[in-house]
């Protein structure tokens, strides 16, 4: 969990969390299913969901991703770079980069606010957030717009 946050009550069982993520007091996810069904991932490559082969997988949550308190996230969920994850009920099982929002919908995490976010993020732990890694979350925000059609 470089630089990433996860305080207070909660579980995160066979997941992966990015860099400068910030996971809300009491968050949850499920890391097997009820059914002990093999477990699908969302797969860029396919743009689909693909079979793991996996019994466990928890939450795969991308760089400078947050989501608020409480937040449920079903086993093998998907969550990409910058989104910003919210409110009751369980969010899909594949977020977008730069989402905002959760069960209820989502909208576009627009870049200037993600980044200034970022900056706040970073400064807390006096790192700066660069041009270099300005450019790579731009390129990413313009790569993953075909998934952000909400």
């Amino acid at each position: 969990l470089a630089n990433s946050n996860k305080a207070h009550d909660g579980f995160l069982g066979n997941s992966v969390v990015g860099e400068w993520c910030n996971i809300g007091a009491d968050s949850n996810n499920s890391n097997l299913k009820n059914n002990y069904a093999e477990v699908k991932l969302w797969c860029y490559a396919r743009q689909s969901f693909v079979k793991t082969g996996l019994q466990f997988c928890g939450l795969i949550m991308g760089d400078h991703s947050k989501c608020g308190i409480n937040t449920m996230f079903n086993t093998g969920t998907v969550v990409g770079v910058s989104a910003n994850i919210f409110g009751d009920g369980f969010p899909r099982n594949f977020i977008p980069c730069f989402s905002w929002g959760g069960a209820q919908g989502y909208t576009t995490y627009q870049l200037e606010k993600a980044l200034e976010t970022a900056k706040k993020v970073m400064e807390r732990r006096n790192v700066e957030l660069d041009e270099k890694e300005i450019a790579i979350l731009a390129k990413v925000f313009d790569l993953s717009l075909i998934y952000r059609r909400f």
